[in-house]
């Protein structure tokens, strides 16, 4: 039997031995799906422009496992010969030409996740509770993790995250339930995958770039052919076919509108979350409380309360909102209450997250590396009454000017570097000309360093020195937690250097 005849409906039973899979994209997640198919007997290609030496000790050990691997310039300008199904890794834009000659092929494309959802059956299938969002996703796909191990179920968070998705339904220590962050890129090439329960943080400009060329999109009320309308529709493909409960922001009005337009499944509810008082099948807050009114036996009007937002970590609103929304996942798998009080209070933030680095003279040096876009940046800034703002990179396509508007009152002072430092240096000139600007040129390892002294400069007692960037990290850094370890490094250096200064860091 070809392979077209069975692929479609394929799962880890399908016989493999007969499929020739060209896998594109070497990272975590290509290399998860080549080692994966090849096991089954699949007959795999691997191709990769990178050469760097994480990217060669996986190709040595798939070219031991029986795959063909071929790496470097040109590796992926052209489709391997009789290739039947093609998986791609996330970032991989579809007009690169070998996904589009495989396209012109009408070949399937999936992602390392669609693969996943496949070869969990027909003997290892377990619930997914899925998160996307602008931002927020690690944080709540982590407490929702935490959430569902204080209930005694055995889980994992993947996806986006870190581990591959694929790697959790193989391994032989199987969970009872998944937390899976998705990216747009991930949500891009699904094609059958279907959710338990999922949910949409919120809906900001992001990765406008990858976007530039996709087709048409308008349902979510921009122009057509603007990348923003196609980001949101890739976004918007979580909720499709929702078993359970479809959970959306009720403070942005575009999450919302994604699930009042999904096809879900009948029986479905839509569950909301806010950082307000929540209406009937909402979850909220109350004097203090994370309160629950969607998961309730009792009259529409009660309220379960479920952990008190002091106990919520990180601090900030938008993570109070992120603890709601993994509440309401962890709630629509019929978790407890109380292990969702349990799971909360003993979360403990990852790196990189409004994390606090050291502090000196009443300077507060704080590292949020992991806000990589204009939205992120803005909540990292409501967090703080007082800061010195460093910020830039790469900018993916938007700009920073609403939230250098909003949050101009809150700045003692701006450090802007990277690649697109003029474009946030103009938002500050434009909207905050009062606020004093240093910018940094260089792209070597000692740019965070000159940086961060002259941040450090800039502020008073009382201020906070923060690194939320805005932007991406890719221009001078190899990814948001090294730029966040460069800039901690810097701080500390400074912090030693002023504690053993007679003169400290301020003119007498």
């Amino acid at each position: 039997m070809s392979p077209a005849d069975w692929l479609a409906g394929a799962d880890r039973s399908s016989p493999w031995d007969s499929a020739r899979v060209a896998v594109a994209g070497l990272g975590v997640s290509g290399f998860a799906a080549a080692d994966a198919l090849t096991e089954l007997g699949a007959k795999v290609t691997v191709v990769d422009q990178a050469t760097d030496e994480r990217v060669a000790e996986r190709a040595r050990l798939l070219e031991c496992l029986g795959a063909s691997v071929r790496l470097g310039p040109g590796a992926a300008a052209e489709l391997p010969a009789a290739t039947d199904l093609v998986i791609v890794s996330p970032g991989w834009r579809p007009t690169q030409p070998l996904l589009a000659a495989a396209g012109e092929r009408r070949l399937p494309l999936w992602g390392e996740v669609e693969l996943a959802w496949r070869l969990q059956r027909p003997d290892r299938v377990v619930p997914w509770l899925a998160v996307t969002g602008t931002n927020g996703k690690t944080t709540t796909v982590s407490l929702l993790a935490a959430i569902l191990q204080a209930a005694g179920l055995a889980t994992a968070a993947v996806g986006n995250v870190g581990r591959p998705v694929l790697e959790a339904v193989l391994d032989e220590a199987r969970p009872e339930v998944l937390a899976v962050e998705l990216s747009s890129f991930q949500l891009h090439w699904l094609d059958q995958a279907r959710f338990h329960s999922a949910c949409c943080l919120n809906l900001e400009p992001d990765h406008l770039e990858w976007y530039a060329d996709s087709p048409a999109w308008s349902r979510f009320g921009w122009p057509a052919r603007q990348p923003m309308a196609a980001y949101a529709a890739d976004k918007a493909r979580i909720f499709h076919q929702v078993e359970h409960a479809a959970v959306y922001n009720a403070d942005d009005p575009a999450t919302e509108r994604m699930v009042e337009e999904a096809d879900v499944v009948e029986g479905a509810r839509a569950i909301g979350f806010t950082l307000g008082s929540p209406g009937p099948s909402m979850l909220g807050v109350v004097d203090g409380l994370l309160v629950d009114r969607a998961f309730i036996a009792q009259r529409p009007t009660s309220a379960l309360p479920l952990a008190a937002v002091a106990d919520i970590g990180p601090k900030g609103p938008h993570n109070v909102a992120n603890a709601a929304a993994a509440a309401a996942l962890a709630r629509s798998f019929g978790v407890p209450g109380q292990a969702v009080a349990q799971g909360l209070k003993g979360f403990e933030a990852g790196q990189h997250r409004i994390e606090r680095v050291v502090e000196h003279a009443g300077i507060v040096f704080v590292d949020d590396s992991k806000a990589t876009n204009p939205h992120a940046a803005a909540a990292s800034l409501a967090t703080f009454d007082s800061v010195v703002w460093i910020a830039g990179g790469q900018a993916k396509g938007t700009t920073l000017d609403e939230v250098v508007a909003r949050f101009a009152p809150r700045l003692r002072g701006a450090v802007v570097f990277g690649v697109d430092r003029e474009i946030v240096a103009g938002a500050l000139r434009r909207h905050a000309p009062k606020v004093p600007l240093e910018v940094v040129e260089g792209h070597d390892t000692g740019t965070m360093t000159r940086v961060v002294d002259r941040a450090a400069g800039l502020a008073r007692p009382g201020d906070t020195v923060l690194l939320a960037p805005g932007c991406a990290s890719l221009d001078m850094f190899s990814d948001y937690a090294h730029r966040g370890e460069a800039f901690a490094q810097a701080a500390r250096a400074w912090a030693s250097r002023q504690a053993t200064s007679a003169s400290g860091p301020w003119p007498s």
